[in-house]
């Protein structure tokens, strides 16, 4: 089974969203309400990646994996942006990368992480309770820096800051 690697287009838009509510769910579904997961946000995602994929920027790249024709993965990365009053420590930001469980350790994210970012400095926030996801950004020479955060639409989540 082959896994091709391609930048997606607005006609993926929905398939995308349906990974990104789905890879979620697997991955933080203890951690967030059910009420998370509804119609209407999968709807704001499908919305959400319509735009992304519809006005693409020269800044921005968006990777998608796919297996026999369905999404397995993907990864999103683009300019820094400050959150609140924490200014940027890197130019560049991982903004989502996420792969499906049943596809964890194949090697997808590596190789969605490097096609996305290469090895330059770079940044990114993960959940405080994903150590999966910590142990395999550090493995890629990213370090906590001690920012933490949380999202008021996601209280139970503590995002912390990696920078390499």
């Amino acid at each position: 089974m082959t896994v091709t690697y391609r930048t997606p287009g607005p006609a993926d838009a929905a398939a995308l969203a349906d990974l990104h509510v789905g890879t979620w769910r697997e991955a933080y579904s203890h951690l967030l309400p059910e009420e998370f997961f509804s119609d209407a946000w999968l709807a704001g995602r499908r919305k959400m990646w319509d735009h992304v994929l519809s006005h693409p920027q020269d800044d921005v790249t968006v990777l998608v994996a796919e297996q026999d024709g369905e999404l397995v993965g993907f990864a999103w990365a683009g300019p820094a942006v400050d959150v609140g009053e924490t200014a940027s420590p890197r130019d560049r930001h991982l903004y989502a990368i996420y792969v499906r469980a049943a596809h964890y350790g194949t090697g997808i994210g590596q190789t969605l992480l490097d096609d996305t970012l290469g090895s330059g400095p770079a940044q990114l926030w993960v959940a405080k309770e994903n150590p999966r996801a910590i142990r395999f950004y550090t493995r890629n020479g990213f370090t906590l820096d001690g920012t933490e955060m949380t999202d008021p639409s996601a209280p139970l989540i503590t995002d912390r800051r990696m920078v390499r």
